[in-house]
């Protein structure tokens, strides 16, 4: 495997981000399976943006199955911006679900420590605590088996 992100470890870091790889091998299954988690931290999803249909309709490639999520937790969004107002230009959390090279599927989240250093701001970094400390149990969850289809 030749990314970053692909190894068997149950999280890879980055500089910018980390992330682990999914149990699951449907994607729709797996996009839901990360919604869900990231509600359970007190997160929506505001963007969706499906990367491999772009570059077909736009470019007309065909690549591995990519979505951002562009996720935002209201309260710790407004603690940010009322430190910082241009902090929007950070927001909102990007969640990369993809393809890996072999088939399995990779989550990836962006690392609110690294964005929000930029800043310089104190109260800005303890919002970035905050958030980090949300999506790094967002990505426990992830990490453990995959939740029971209901019956």
């Amino acid at each position: 495997m030749s990314e970053q992100h692909q190894t068997s470890e149950p999280a890879q870091a980055l500089s910018y981000g980390f992330g682990c790889e999914l149990k699951e091998r449907e994607f729709d299954t797996a996009i839901a399976r990360v919604t869900e988690a990231l509600k359970a931290e007190g997160f929506g999803v505001l963007t969706d943006i499906d990367v491999q249909a772009t570059m077909k309709t736009k470019l007309g490639i065909d690549g591995p199955l990519y979505r951002i999520l562009g996720a935002c937790n209201p309260p710790l969004a407004h603690q940010a911006l009322q430190a910082e107002p241009d902090i929007g230009l950070l927001l909102p959390c990007n969640v990369v679900v993809r393809e890996a090279a072999e088939g399995s599927l990779v989550v990836s989240f962006m690392d609110p420590m690294a964005i929000m250093q930029m800043t310089g701001n104190d109260e800005v970094a303890k919002v970035a605590r905050e958030v980090n400390g949300r999506l790094q149990r967002v990505m426990a969850a992830l990490s453990a088996s995959p939740a029971k289809p209901q019956s």
